[in-house]
């Protein structure tokens, strides 16, 4: 069996999808009509920068869809042909969902810009903060985060792998959390270069947006199951995927499950579409499994021989 994964944000770089567009109409294709949704030269940002700007959430969230679709539109299969799972790493979800064709390209990306600038307006710049703990599993983020809390928000937003997990809420409690991180058990904590505290309770005003946005989109069944992030189990129930989704913005990001029960559900093949983030994640959770990443021209034909 195979799945059929998709990065999130911090996969974004400039030049992302140029060789692919020139060697692929349907890549081309795939960005102008995010630009023509989206009223923006999306690809030209993507193509020539400047970092800064590509690295805006309300950019990058879209952006790394766009290249996701592309390459997979250039690879060309029915993914219900070839895929028996999907699954995406927070803004991911949306590219599963499209590439399994719950949302059309143009709602994917209108979805994701609005995600992405109600995420970044949801707190003020400043306040909110992002660590990495390392060598840490989730029993002990959670001890960290716990100890570190103090009255303000601090709590797990993405159960990554056994290895590595992040934490998100007020700047405060997580400059605290990094400062005991160590002492408490774990190899690092670092903080991430983000804008926003992502997939906290801080982000309830985004959840509010894009329960409001999800309310006015169409959600089809997926062509196959996706696992989704807040409940790592898989659904194609177009009620339960919209109520998912608002769920997502400020739950936890629940990977390492999601990854160890695709594989556990028989799952021994994860292609990771677009990026080369998630591909180290997998085999720290499933040294088993085979991991394919799909980014270039050369890797597109490359999967395509295998998969016909």
């Amino acid at each position: 069996m195979r799945a059929f994964i998709f990065p999130g944000q911090g996969s974004q770089a400039i030049g992302m999808g140029a060789a692919l567009a020139e060697a692929s109409r349907p890549a081309k294709d795939v960005f102008a009509e995010v630009d023509e949704a989206l009223g923006q030269n999306l690809f030209r940002l993507m193509r020539e920068g400047p970092d800064d700007k590509l690295k805006l959430t309300e950019n990058a969230q879209p952006a790394i869809m766009a290249h996701s679709i592309a390459v997979l539109r250039t690879l060309g299969v029915d993914l219900a042909g070839v895929a028996n799972f999907v699954a995406g790493h927070s803004l991911g979800e949306y590219s599963a969902l499209c590439a399994a064709g719950a949302f059309d390209l143009a709602t994917t990306a209108k979805l994701l810009k609005l995600r992405g600038q109600a995420m970044q307006q949801a707190v003020p710049v400043g306040e909110g903060a992002m660590a990495a703990l390392l060598g840490a599993d989730l029993v002990l983020a959670q001890k960290i985060a716990d100890a570190a809390e103090r009255g303000e928000v601090c709590t797990v937003a993405n159960d990554n792998d056994p290895s590595q997990v992040v934490i998100s809420g007020h700047k405060a409690a997580i400059d605290r959390a990094i400062e005991m991180a160590k002492d408490m058990g774990a190899k690092r904590a670092i903080a991430l270069p983000v804008s926003a505290p992502f997939h906290c309770p801080l982000m309830q005003p985004a959840a509010d947006a894009m329960q409001d946005a999800l309310s006015y989109v169409v959600v089809e069944t997926p062509a196959v199951p996706l696992f989704a992030n807040v409940t790592a189990q898989p659904t194609t129930d177009p009620d339960t995927i919209r109520t998912q989704l608002v769920e997502q913005v400020t739950g936890m990001v629940r990977w390492r499950e999601s990854v160890a029960n695709m594989f556990n559900a028989g799952v021994h093949e994860f292609v990771e579409v677009g990026g080369k983030v998630l591909g180290p994640m997998v085999k720290r959770i499933a040294p088993d499994a085979k991991v394919t990443s799909v980014v270039t021209i050369e890797d597109i034909e490359a999967m395509a021989k295998e998969i016909a």
